[in-house]
């Protein structure tokens, strides 16, 4: 069986400054490497925003003078391949976009999406992304799919047995709701990432947390036995040409 690899992140792009362009960061250029590939085959989801014409053109816009064949699956106003699966499972890279976890979930159930990842990824492509691309691998985490204040979310693919905090560092609700839903239960053994980190998965382990902003970290969020949590600051290598 190849190796299974999954990154999941708060990061990958950065804004160009120009109104909805962004362009490829380090995240998103590790994502690309551990497929082995001198040109890769990167297939970009943007099922969180609906499939908005700007997330996919600022991708495609982004994608030139990388190094890579880019193309994506998109579900509105229906697939745009006629079989989800062989397309799937013919990338070298999948790279998820942040929006609505909720909704992107749903679609994807929908449409057998979610057995096409799974296959996808047990043949070796690489599945990563950011924000709700970086959530839906895991068992759950928290949400603002479902309005202003966030929510847990329980039912993520789950081919990672925990859950996953995304945007630990930078929005004020996540870090105390994350806390609170591990200690009462609600969410299990919990791995979160600052702006900037990304969590690097073989198979269902993590092997390391990387970053591509420096001072930023992840954490491993666990109950405890007197019916709290403990936080720990998981080391957090730079990636090189960061810093």
């Amino acid at each position: 069986m190849p190796d299974r690899h999954i990154l999941a992140t708060s990061g990958g792009t950065r804004l160009t400054g120009r109104a909805n362009q962004w362009q490829f960061a380090s995240l998103l250029r590790y994502a690309l490497t551990l497929s082995g590939k001198d040109r890769p085959r990167l297939c970009f989801l943007a099922t969180g925003t609906g499939d908005s014409d700007a997330s996919l053109a600022s991708f495609y816009g982004a994608a030139a003078g990388e190094g890579v064949e880019p193309c994506h699956l998109q579900l509105f106003p229906m697939p745009n391949v006629d079989d989800i699966a062989s397309y799937v499972c013919s990338m070298d890279v999948i790279w998820v976009g942040g929006g609505s976890v909720a909704n992107l979930l749903a679609l994807w159930r929908v449409h057998g999406v979610d057995e096409a990842m799974r296959a996808a990824w047990e043949a070796g492509v690489v599945l990563a992304g950011s924000s709700a691309g970086s959530i839906c691998w895991h068992i759950g985490g928290t949400t603002d799919s479902f309005g202003l204040e966030l929510r847990p979310l329980t039912n993520g693919l789950g081919f990672l047995p925990y859950a996953n905090g995304v945007h630990y560092d930078v929005e004020e609700q996540r870090r105390p709701l994350v806390q609170r839903l591990v200690a009462e239960g609600t969410l299990p053994l919990t791995f979160a990432t600052d702006d900037g980190v990304g969590l690097h998965y073989v198979g269902t382990d993590l092997l390391e947390a990387v970053a591509e902003l420096p001072g930023k970290s992840a954490w491993r969020i666990e109950a405890s036995h007197a019916g709290g949590m403990t936080e720990t600051r998981l080391p957090t290598r730079l990636l090189d040409g960061e810093g």
